[in-house]
């Protein structure tokens, strides 16, 4: 009985498989590689962001032009912002093509990945030819548009260059951002529809859904966590917009196509950097009111990113 007890009571070797033991505190111990890989991404962060946004946000208080000296003049340039024509003329702009282009993009890249889920010939070179724009540098993709929208299509429709218009340029930065965009949007829809098993199309045709009817009892109910990740990575993406709007229009005609973006950019090399510097810092907080919302409605929708 004793002997019996005693091997009870004997404390089993770890195995390799067995977790590390928690420490005293009851906490699990963490290993020291863990740090080695931990602080050097910390350390390039705050160097290449961190400090930066840090300086950027002391010189937004002051009248630095770039470069000599400097005093401070507290929130007058955050002040000026709120009154200042091309700035909220660049935030209209910038929020309305942002909007647009995601609608256009999501719209055209779901019709386009159900088009390529589909039973249809030649599938796999369709899909690698659609793939093309996205490996393509936004800005020559711009450049080549550039060329399209000045001499060929005003040629073959016999009317000018959209580009000139002030009322039709932000139509062409919309076109040329889409067509480059849509491509990735194209790959989530694809792994969204290939998720959906088949019998349930098959049920649904035993019930008499076909066409128009299984895409909207169907199709877009199980893909719409999916609509929801495009939407949010696309209005992100294009509250940036900036190497396409300059080998397209450079903002203009005027500064019809300027975005929030390239005035910040522009400001910094005319004199206009702690100006420019404060536009950058509100921008950044509506990015980051904008996420908020856009991580309220994925929470929502139960989407993971």
């Amino acid at each position: 009985m004793t002997a019996t007890a005693s091997r009870g009571t004997q404390r089993r070797a770890p195995s390799a498989d067995t977790p590390a033991r928690a420490g005293r505190t009851g906490k699990p111990r963490v290993e020291p590689i863990f740090y080695a890989f931990l602080f050097p991404a910390i350390a390039l962060f705050s160097l290449a962001i961190t400090l930066p946004a840090l300086i950027g946000m002391f010189y937004s208080v002051t009248d630095y032009v770039g470069f000599g000296e400097y005093d401070f003049i507290g929130f007058g340039n955050y002040a000026a912002l709120f009154t200042d024509p091309r700035i909220l003329s660049s935030y209209g702009f910038t929020m309305g093509f942002s909007l647009v282009t995601v609608i256009a993009v999501n719209a055209i890249a779901l019709a386009l990945a159900i088009g390529l889920n589909s039973k249809i010939k030649f599938k796999t070179a369709l899909r690698g030819i659609f793939f093309i724009p996205m490996v393509i540098s936004g800005i020559v993709i711009a450049y080549v548009f550039n060329y399209l929208f000045s001499n060929t299509l005003p040629t073959l429709t016999g009317t000018g260059s959209i580009l000139v218009d002030p009322n039709l340029a932000w139509l062409s930065i919309v076109i040329v951002t889409a067509w480059q965009s849509i491509p990735s949007a194209i790959i989530i829809y694809l792994a969204g529809l290939l998720a959906i098993p088949e019998e349930v199309y098959e049920a649904g045709s035993l019930d008499g859904a076909t066409g128009w009817r299984q895409f909207t009892s169907i199709t877009l109910p199980l893909v719409a966590g999916y609509v929801v990740i495009n939407t949010v990575l696309g209005f992100k993406g294009f509250l940036n917009a900036y190497e396409i709007i300059i080998g397209l229009t450079n903002g203009g005609p005027g500064t019809a196509t300027f975005s929030v973006a390239m005035t910040i950019f522009t400001g910094f090399t005319s004199g206009d950097y702690a100006y420019q510097m404060a536009n950058a810092v509100i921008f950044f907080i509506v990015t980051v009111v904008v996420s908020i919302l856009q991580l309220q409605l994925i929470r929502r929708r139960g989407v993971s990113l």
